[in-house]
């Protein structure tokens, strides 16, 4: 056993001290839903500067009496964060870059923005627009996708959360990316739900902009297409072209990604069906589903829902999350739990809503 793992068992001697940056948006918001409930995390440190005083509970009215924690203003020094067992870091893309560095080698770190999870800085900048100013810690960050990189999240000092579009497309693609069946271009259609866009409204993610409408953005600009193709080839062979677009659905939350496919040989619906179970087997958070996924029966939960259809060489695979869940805050506590030796689910049994 490692020096890090025998600190972390040794920590779970009591509750796991967590602190989390960024905590007034969506992301912030549902990682105090699943923490102030996880039943081996105390939450010591929330920051939101600009609201810096108020009652968490004042912010986040879902969490109105049921937490005493108040907004902070993010320290000026983390090396003072002495105390402090994991961070979470939900804050915009850049921020973490700076902040992440300065932390005491004992803690860990999770990190919701992209700032870590492109290994090329050019790649990076090109799609971010930001200078990698923090190159040299790059290469200690494990990419979270929990289901394919787990024995390396087991041991990793930081994690780089995956984006919640690639978290879906990437769960959908990984067991056919694995099994080499694979032939020419993959085309993924995707789309998401307004919150995936942050608590600040926009022009393109104003309610009545997007109420009722439907349209697409970012064609081969999304910022999520680098780290899906990034982490691809390392599950495995993956020399396709692969054709990502992103669309704006008129819901709250929820994505739901149609990736299409061509193989090497005739598959039915029943090899397709036995290929994801048998990849995602031990897996709870994935469910292989007939007919259809319904971004309804995942909303809030931690589960992505898939589905497989074949028609002999062509493949059609639909998968849906909640964004801000399995795409966000829960993907990070399940990393946290296996990061720390716990059960990957615990604080994150919850089912979603019928309707």
């Amino acid at each position: 056993m490692t020096e890090d793992q025998n600190q972390s068992l040794n920590t779970l001697s009591s509750r796991l001290r967590v602190a989390i940056f960024g905590g007034s948006g969506y992301g912030g918001s549902e990682l105090l839903r699943i923490l102030l409930f996880h039943p081996n995390t105390e939450i010591v440190l929330v920051t939101a500067n600009e609201h810096a005083g108020k009652a968490v509970g004042e912010v986040h009215k879902n969490l109105y009496g049921l937490t005493d924690l108040r907004f902070e203003p993010a320290p000026n020094d983390l090396a003072t964060l002495t105390d402090v067992d994991v961070v979470f870091f939900a804050l915009p893309h850049g921020q973490a870059l700076s902040l992440i560095p300065q932390l005491p080698k004992h803690v860990k770190a999770i990190d919701l923005s992209g700032d870590f999870r492109i290994d090329d800085p050019e790649i990076f900048k090109k799609f971010y627009k930001l200078d990698h100013t923090a190159t040299d810690l790059q290469e200690g960050f494990v990419y979270g996708l929990t289901e394919t990189n787990r024995e390396a999240v087991k041991t990793a000092q930081y994690i780089a959360n995956p984006g919640c579009f690639a978290t879906a497309t990437l769960l959908a693609l990984a067991p056919m990316v694995k099994s080499g069946l694979l032939n020419g271009k993959v085309i993924v259609d995707a789309k998401t739900g307004s919150s995936g866009s942050g608590a600040k409204a926009a022009s393109n993610t104003h309610h009545p902009q997007r109420s009722n409408s439907f349209y697409a953005y970012k064609p081969f600009a999304h910022q999520h297409l680098p780290e899906i193709e990034q982490h691809l080839r390392e599950v495995g062979d993956f020399p396709n072209d692969l054709v990502f677009m992103t669309h704006s659905l008129p819901v709250s939350r929820g994505i739901f990604a149609s990736c299409y496919l061509e193989t090497t040989v005739n598959l039915t619906n029943e090899d397709i069906g036995n290929l994801y179970r048998d990849f995602y087997n031990g897996s709870f958070f994935v469910r292989i589903v007939g007919g259809s996924p319904d971004i309804n029966w995942v909303k809030n939960t931690n589960f992505c829902d898939i589905a497989v259809h074949s028609n002999g060489k062509q493949i059609v695979v639909f998968s849906a999350i909640d964004n801000l869940v399995k795409g966000a805050a829960g993907q990070a506590v399940q990393n946290m739990n296996l990061m720390y030796g716990l059960d990957e689910k615990t604080g994150l049994i919850f089912a979603g809503s019928n309707p």
